[in-house]
């Protein structure tokens, strides 16, 4: 298995989040929607252009863009 920020994922592909980083105030509004260290995380799909990409957490959907995703490091299943 190996780690990577989600922003890399491709659709489909699934993993545990490791790390949430970036500025507090990203920091806050990731751990606030989900995105918590030890979560499930799915990619689901991305906006026809690439940017957002839609994810699935905690059993709901949520958009994120790309330069949010990357603050995001997981661990691929």
């Amino acid at each position: 298995m190996s780690s990577q920020t989600l922003d890399k994922l491709p659709v489909g592909a699934s993993g545990t989040v490791l790390d949430v980083a970036g500025e507090p105030a990203l920091q806050q509004r990731l751990l606030e929607m989900g995105v918590l260290p030890g979560v499930e995380i799915k990619v689901v799909r991305f906006a026809p252009l690439g940017d957002p990409m839609e994810i699935k957490v905690m059993g709901y959907s949520l958009s994120l863009r790309k330069a949010e995703a990357a603050h995001v490091t997981v661990e691929r299943a």
